[in-house]
């Protein structure tokens, strides 16, 4: 069994971490993975948020702890310690704000500084449903996945589109790594 001790209730746990900056929808996507709620009006994550949901991968039950990491620069030496041992890091931007995807590049450096080289890294572009507002392309964010090597997907919190894809697609990817050996936890 990897990851943390299950008790019997599960085969694997893994850790999947959230980064991005400031109002992209990290808190949005993680409530909306675990308890199926939309809140448009959320409080700014201070240091960082905790949920659980679990899962099941074909004959594997997984339980995901999900980590939601605050932006602030205050708590980013927080958040660097909770690389270490994540299985899975959803790195998030607002398709309806350039800067956010400007940042990606650096959110990217860091956990490459402090994660596993085998972490599964996911690039989502969040608010797709907020087309007539979309300032960065779906081809600019999956060129820059391609270029770097990530996952690529667009979501929205707000409507779930892709939102359980983003999670649950990505745990048979963690799966096949920790089956394969190229992934230790915990």
């Amino acid at each position: 069994m990897a990851g943390l001790s299950c008790k019997m209730s599960c085969d694997h746990i893994f850790k999947y971490v959230i980064i991005g900056d400031r109002g992209v929808g990290k808190s949005c996507l993680a409530l909306q993975f675990t308890d199926n709620i939309f809140q448009a009006a959320h409080k700014i994550t201070v240091g960082m948020e905790f949920d659980k949901r679990t899962i099941n991968v074909g004959s594997k039950t997984i339980k995901l702890h999900i980590w939601d990491m605050s932006s602030d620069e205050t708590f980013r030496y927080i958040a660097k310690l909770y690389y270490s041992w994540a299985a899975c890091l959803l790195l998030v931007y607002d398709v309806t704000r350039r800067e956010t995807f400007t940042h990606v590049s650096t959110w990217l450096k860091e956990n490459r500084e402090h994660a596993s080289a085998n972490v599964t890294v996911v690039l989502i572009g969040n608010k797709c449903d907020l087309s007539d507002r979309r300032l960065v392309t779906y081809e600019e964010g999956q060129q820059f996945a391609i270029e770097h090597e990530l996952l690529f997907i667009e979501t929205s919190a707000k409507t779930a589109e892709n939102v359980d894809k983003a999670f649950v697609g990505t745990s048979a990817i963690v799966l096949k790594n920790v089956e394969d050996g190229r992934l230790e936890l915990f």
